[in-house]
């Protein structure tokens, strides 16, 4: 089972669940800014964009995660990932950033 550590937990999860429920489960929030914001997965809002590292790349932004992180403030060149649209596939250590949307 792979592990996710966030803020000073590590919670374990089922292989391919998505990041975003993994913490939301756990009573973790990935979320950046008030959750009354939040577009409950849906990757329009980015509240939920955090930096993920990992022995393991998560796989490449779909057509969705692409789109909202191409619009402002966010940027793809940032490398951060929506925690509703990262599937869990091994081991990882995620942060959230700064400001609204954890941009900085």
């Amino acid at each position: 089972m792979p592990t996710v550590e966030f803020q000073g937990e590590t919670v374990e999860c089922e292989t391919g669940e998505t990041l975003r429920d993994v913490l939301l489960d756990a009573d973790l929030s990935p979320h950046n800014g008030p959750t009354a914001v939040s577009c409950h997965g849906l990757s329009t809002c980015g509240t939920c964009a955090v930096a993920i590292e990992g022995t393991v790349e998560p796989s490449s932004p779909g057509a969705r995660e692409r789109a909202r992180l191409k619009f402002p403030p966010h940027s793809l060149e940032s490398g951060l990932r929506l925690a509703c649209q990262v599937r869990v596939t091994d081991d990882i250590v995620v942060r959230t950033g700064e400001g609204f949307w954890g941009q900085k």
